[in-house]
């Protein structure tokens, strides 16, 4: 059974930090690429950033520079790394994992709420 279970969600003042992390089994995590979303209310869920089996990283331009993914694929773990936070990154953050060779395998967590606040 396949598991992705996000925490370090909370409640922080803007132009704080905040660090995610990610858990998952069940799967080979080594070879998977693995990346965070994030939907906020009332909206669609939106890539965040991502890192692929071999390390390349990726983020889209309204968190580069504040948000930082990195993985340990001894522990099975992906984390995003947040700082200067702004009210506008409020939102329930999701983990995802994908893995595409002749069929795709891809897998959500529950996410973790976010919430920048003064």
């Amino acid at each position: 059974q396949v598991q992705l279970v996000e925490s370090g969600g909370g409640l922080v003042q803007p132009g704080g930090s905040l660090s995610l992390s990610c858990a998952s089994s069940g799967i080979i995590f080594s070879i998977y690429n693995m990346d965070w979303y994030r939907q906020a209310p009332g909206k669609q869920r939106e890539f965040v950033a991502s890192i692929s089996s071999d390390g390349t990283t990726n983020a889209v331009y309204s968190v580069k520079g504040r948000f930082t993914i990195s993985r340990d694929n001894a522990k099975n773990m992906v984390y995003l790394h947040m700082k200067s936070l702004k009210p506008e990154d409020t939102a329930v953050y999701y983990c995802h994992a994908t893995y595409r060779s002749s069929s795709i395998y891809d897998y959500w967590g529950q996410g973790t709420q976010v919430t920048v606040s003064s």
